[in-house]
């Protein structure tokens, strides 16, 4: 898998790649997210190829104090071949090299599936309840 940068072209196949693992919410429009992601360390916007088709992606960003991590997906027909986890150690070598001390995810309580890769690459469960509050209605 050639990981590279997200360029403006892949945006139907990056919402349709979401859209396939599960990604995509009705509150969340995706293609604002994307939008806005452009915006704010968009060299922290991810997409992995193979035979140019896009199947995997990650968005992170780091504020200083810690990173984070959002739409890790993986194409349901390519998962098992450890995309995920190359991705992933890309994206953390990124924040590594800012100086990021800490990565910060989250994870639908009812994802057995993402809670088990994040188990098996070293991520654990903080001690800490996830808040939000919404600025913007999408």
């Amino acid at each position: 898998m050639h990981i590279r940068p997200y360029q403006i072209a892949d945006e139907a196949a990056v919402i349709a790649l979401w859209q396939a693992c599960g990604l995509t919410r009705v509150w969340n429009n995706p293609a604002l997210d994307i939008a806005r992601k452009l915006t704010v360390q968009p060299e922290l916007f991810l997409v992995g190829e193979i035979d140019g088709e896009i199947v995997a992606s990650i968005m992170a960003g780091y504020e200083g104090h810690r990173g984070w991590v959002n739409y890790l997906g993986v194409a349901p027909a390519q998962r098992g071949k450890g995309l995920a986890r190359a991705i992933m150690t890309r994206v953390e070598e990124l924040l590594l090299a800012r100086g990021c001390p800490k990565i910060n995810l989250q994870v639908r309580a009812d994802n057995a599936d993402a809670l088990s890769f994040y188990a098996a690459i070293g991520y654990g469960q903080d001690a800490a309840l996830s808040l939000g509050k919404r600025l913007i209605v999408d």
